[in-house]
């Protein structure tokens, strides 16, 4: 389903300027700030691939594509309770809030917000309270979009291309960033290269996979979830650039 567009985009992507903008140990901070909403509304992303392809409801019903389910189910398993590396389990959310604190980012922002939705409030209201830049607010109200409004190819489109298939190679990007800040920065590490393993050589062909069972072939679901693609693509490339906006200029 990849098309010459999409290449594009995703290498744009890889190449983008922030990651070699990261320098210091506060632009670090700001970077992981902004970026742990891009692995919250993963998660929910997540979420609402798994209510698409397992029973979710009762009374239970069986599945009718229990390849799908077991597909899902297995990546829900790896990212919500995951080894934390200290012989426990952690979700992948919790493990980069534990890597913030290491790095003293700010978790102020992310646990204001998840104050309000404990609370009842909307997510789209409580974003509006959270000291973040546009652009990240920006990024989360599309991917919530796609999570609340896509068809099923189509938020599978943006689970795949937008984050199972690129998060590896950009995590790969980070990892040089992290040593010469002079903090513990083994939680960050672990956190990245959990994903690099685990996106790269299990989540990712697992997504790819289920995506290709949701679009059934069809040409007109297989645009579609292009489009999609390329949407979160763009997503994320707009959520970069805000964050290199701020540290590019290197004013920290």
């Amino acid at each position: 389903m990849t098309t010459p567009r999409l290449a594009a985009i995703r290498q744009q992507l890889l190449s983008h300027p922030v990651y070699a903008a990261v320098e210091t140990l506060p632009q670090l901070r700001l970077l992981m700030r902004e970026h742990v909403f891009a692995v919250w509304d993963f998660m929910s992303l997540l979420k609402r691939m798994q209510q698409l392809v397992t029973g979710t409801t009762t009374p239970w019903l069986p599945n009718r594509d229990s390849a799908s389910a077991r597909f899902i189910l297995e990546i829900v398993l790896g990212e919500e309770a995951d080894e934390d590396g200290r012989g426990g389990y952690l979700s992948h959310f919790e493990l980069y809030r534990e890597a913030m604190l290491d790095v003293g980012a700010d978790t102020g922002p992310m646990d204001g917000f998840l104050a309000r939705l404990r609370h009842g409030e909307k997510w789209d209201a409580a974003i509006q309270h959270a000291d973040i830049l546009p652009t990240t607010r920006d990024f989360v109200r599309h991917t919530m979009t796609v999570v609340e409004n896509g068809a099923p190819h189509e938020v599978a489109a943006a689970f795949f291309y937008g984050r199972e298939d690129i998060i590896p190679e950009m995590f790969q990007r980070l990892v040089p960033l992290l040593e010469p800040q002079g903090v513990s920065v083994e939680r960050m590490l672990h956190y990245l290269r959990r994903h690099i393993e685990v996106d790269g050589d299990s989540h990712g062909p697992l997504a790819k996979r289920l995506l290709a069972r949701l679009c059934e072939a069809s040409p007109h679901a297989e645009e579609e979830a292009t489009a999609a693609a390329v949407s979160a693509l763009q997503a994320r490339m707009r959520l970069w650039d805000g964050i290199h906006a701020v540290i590019g200029g290197k004013s920290f």
